[in-house]
């Protein structure tokens, strides 16, 4: 459904204690440097819950307090970057924050959610970073149910420090009195570069005809994906495939069946490109707590045989992610402004900590984000369940259309037209 929403207010919420004087200036790491400017978004839906007698202008004045509190911890995130020079002025110039109003009931939205309606909750659009890090919309319901759409800009973190601010925040709302703070060492192990290497961060960005699905895999459907992906070649150590790599293969190998890429393109390179996140894989490992960017992408050649599952796909996967670097974001980049691969992007959040946030209502009884700035990218989560899987995925309007109509897509997914908990 579509949904009007109107804004009451906007404000900047400043960290509630002054930021010192010696961190004044937040040092960017080299991937910083290099990852994209534009704001990752989340939107979690609150509905109204008996349990705990709070209104919505009481949630709200607890959320501007929370938030003011735990950016004395992220203070970076109230500040600005600076074109001058690869840092952050931690000036205290505070987050966006707005208020709005939905003239709707939440479970109207949630019985029928429509993805292209997401962006209302949220206070800018993506590709309008700008010089900010992070902002803030809170959407009330008639019900007393709420949205909080947040925004972080990619050019300071990565999906792992996305949700430890989210659910730092939101601890500091509940009250908690162990709050993990976060760990701001990433320059030092990635110090900045002085020259960066010539490639365009916002190359491959597309704000039009893209149109994002969610898609929900079951757990009889990714088991019979995963048994499809599998070898049968007994000395392999680990024949059978995650539920990442199973996805992720059946994903890609059906968008270029649908979309007739191997006739289209014949000498092109099929390309999977993987967000991994160096934390663990990093000699000595950091703690995951590490603030920034500590994410790179690797890439692995497919076979045209999009047949040949798990030596094709599944195997060269795994052999990409053990030896991705830090040149590999730079190679690829390079590859895909020469127009030699024709790519997809695959993130996975699942076994991520997305359901935990809770302020002191309850926690979000979804959660969702928006269409992104590029096409041919997909973001796995788990479902509120535990026991399936979302696939969020962004592809230009003509493939999307021939995707979703794909019988095979169709016998193992539901396109998820409604919310159901």
């Amino acid at each position: 459904m579509t949904i009007d929403i109107e804004v009451l207010s906007k404000e900047s919420i400043k960290p509630s204690s002054p930021t010192p004087e010696h961190l004044r200036h937040y040092q960017l790491s080299f991937i910083d440097q290099v990852s994209p400017q534009f704001f990752m978004p989340w939107v979690l839906f609150y509905p109204k819950d008996a349990n705990f007698n709070l209104n919505n202008q009481e949630k709200r004045e607890k959320i501007k307090k929370s938030l003011s509190e735990a950016l004395t911890r992220f203070y970076q995130l109230a500040g600005r970057v600076k074109d001058d020079g690869p840092y952050v002025e931690c000036n205290d110039n505070g987050v966006p924050y707005v208020e709005a109003v939905a003239q709707c009931e939440l479970s109207e939205f949630l019985e029928n959610p429509n993805l292209s309606e997401h962006n209302k909750f949220l206070p800018y659009q993506l590709a309008d970073v700008n010089d900010l890090l992070a902002a803030v919309q809170v959407t009330s319901f008639n019900c007393g149910g709420i949205v909080i759409g947040l925004e972080i800009s990619h050019k300071v973190a990565d999906a792992s420090s996305f949700f430890l601010f989210l659910n730092s925040w939101a601890a500091t709302a509940r009250g908690d009195s162990n709050i993990l703070s976060p760990c701001l060492d990433a320059a030092t192990i990635f110090p900045p570069a002085t020259h960066l290497p010539a490639f365009n961060p916002h190359m491959g960005m597309s704000k039009n005809k893209t149109v994002l699905k969610r898609i929900v895999f079951d757990s009889s459907a990714v088991d019979t994906i995963r048994a499809k992906y599998s070898s049968s070649n007994k000395d392999i150590e680990y024949p059978r495939p995650t539920r990442v790599e199973a996805l992720s293969s059946f994903i890609y190998s059906r968008y270029i069946a649908v979309t007739d890429q191997t006739e289209a393109n014949p000498n092109k390179v099929y390309t999977i490109i993987l967000a991994v996140d160096l934390r663990r894989r990093l000699d000595p490992p950091v703690q995951q707590n590490c603030f920034g960017n500590l994410s790179q992408p690797t890439n692995f050649a497919v076979s045209n045989n999009t047949e040949d599952g798990f030596s094709g796909m599944v195997l060269p996967m795994r052999n990409a992610i053990n030896k991705v670097n830090m040149d590999c974001s730079i190679e690829n980049a390079e590859k895909l402004n020469r127009g030699e691969v024709v790519p997809m992007v695959f993130t996975s959040l699942c076994r991520f900590p997305i359901y935990v946030a809770d302020f002191g209502w309850g926690k979000p009884v979804w959660v969702g984000s928006t269409k992104l700035l590029y096409h041919n990218i997909v973001t796995f989560i788990d479902t509120k369940s535990g026991d399936g899987v979302e696939a969020w995925i962004c592809l230009k309007e003509e493939d999307m259309v021939k995707f979703e109509m794909d019988k095979e897509v169709l016998t193992y997914v539901s396109l998820a037209k409604s919310c159901v908990f």
